[in-house]
């Protein structure tokens, strides 16, 4: 069998004079970020605020982590957004016997060549889903290390590029559930959030519900809203807002005043501090703002943060958590005086 031509070639690169990506503007990302969002929430039931938050980290180029017990719709999320968003989708199962080369393809040999072809994985895609990751052992784990990070894996000294846009949005069960491994620190530290999913209240339980009877199915569907190029324009008209200096000073306060909490061994990294900057500028898009408020920040803190931060032994014997940890260190730094002079006009105007 051929290689798949729709695969790149070793160690290939874009070309030097490929067009930029055209910027959508601001309203326009925050028109179709609603309607993405509409679209998911018809069959993805009370998880407003957490889709939010994942597709403003797709806006921002970052990968998301689903955490929460089993049944509460995080595959159905994930699988959702990659279809309202037009991106390829491809599932993978994580299993204890999971091999690196089952995420990342391998060479093949082929007789009626009598070469070696490369045989891509499933990694090769838009959007690529690791269900139940921590399922898995870390060096399989570590094997999206290098796709997270780069944006291409490498196989026998061989590196292949990955589609543009590519994004892993991952799920896990909380590590205190039988058969699980924990998250290797580098490994988490890709995930620009990590999101708790949470129980719906009873009206929304009821509409999950009907609406499983009403489509006379199990499987929900959703259409696409954009396609790739579309998802492209719109994150090329996020990275074209800036960011006001107070407000990214505030986000290097929030993320060093982790580090010499007395709950925490070691504290949120200088991607941390980045994190909590994209992903806040992502959500003033979405709300239709060319700038970011203080609030945006506050909002994203817990699931840009709380992942990061290794606790003492001490605080972990006490029960104490790293989401409550982030919560006394938003609530004890002081946000920035003004957040420029533009940006309050706009603020009065609206």
């Amino acid at each position: 069998m051929p290689a798949d031509p729709s695969i790149p070639a070793p160690n290939s690169t874009p070309p030097a004079d490929a067009a930029p990506v055209a910027a959508l503007p601001v309203p326009e990302v925050a028109r179709l970020g609603s309607e993405v969002l509409d679209r998911v929430s018809t069959v993805v039931v009370g998880m407003r605020d957490p889709l939010r938050i994942a597709f403003a980290t797709i806006l921002a180029g970052g990968h998301v982590l689903f955490e929460d017990v089993p049944g509460l719709g995080k595959t159905l999320a994930a699988r959702s957004i990659a279809a309202a968003v037009g991106l390829d989708f491809r599932r993978l199962q994580c299993t204890p016997d999971l091999l690196p080369s089952d995420i990342t393809g391998s060479f093949v040999y082929v007789p009626r060549t009598a070469e070696f072809e490369f045989r891509p994985g499933p990694v090769f895609t838009g959007l690529f889903l690791a269900d139940e990751i921590n399922r898995t052992s870390p060096k399989t784990q570590s094997a999206l290390l290098e796709a997270m990070a780069e944006g291409q894996v490498s196989v026998e000294g061989r590196s292949f590029p990955l589609p543009t846009p590519f994004h892993v949005v991952a799920t896990a069960n909380p590590i205190e559930s039988e058969g699980t491994y924990a998250l290797p620190e580098a490994q988490l530290d890709r995930f620009m959030v990590r999101l708790s999913v949470g129980y719906p209240d009873e009206a929304g339980e009821s509409r999950v519900l009907l609406a499983r009877v009403a489509r006379r199915h199990e499987v929900a569907t959703v259409e696409p809203v954009i396609d790739a190029a579309t998802l492209s324009a719109m994150q090329a008209g996020v990275e074209a807002v800036d960011v006001d200096p107070d407000i990214a000073d505030y986000c290097v306060r929030l993320a060093a005043a982790t580090r010499r909490h007395r709950s925490v061994e070691v504290g949120a990294s200088p991607r941390g501090s980045q994190g909590l900057l994209l992903v806040a500028r992502a959500l003033a898009v979405l709300d239709g703002r060319d700038f970011v408020l203080p609030d945006d920040v506050k909002a994203v803190a817990v699931p840009v943060l709380a992942h990061r931060l290794t606790l003492t032994v001490q605080a972990w014997t006490s029960g104490v958590g790293a989401e409550q940890v982030v919560i006394e260190v938003v609530n004890s730094v002081a946000g920035p005086p003004a957040v420029g002079a533009a940006q309050r006009a706009e603020a009065a105007r609206g």
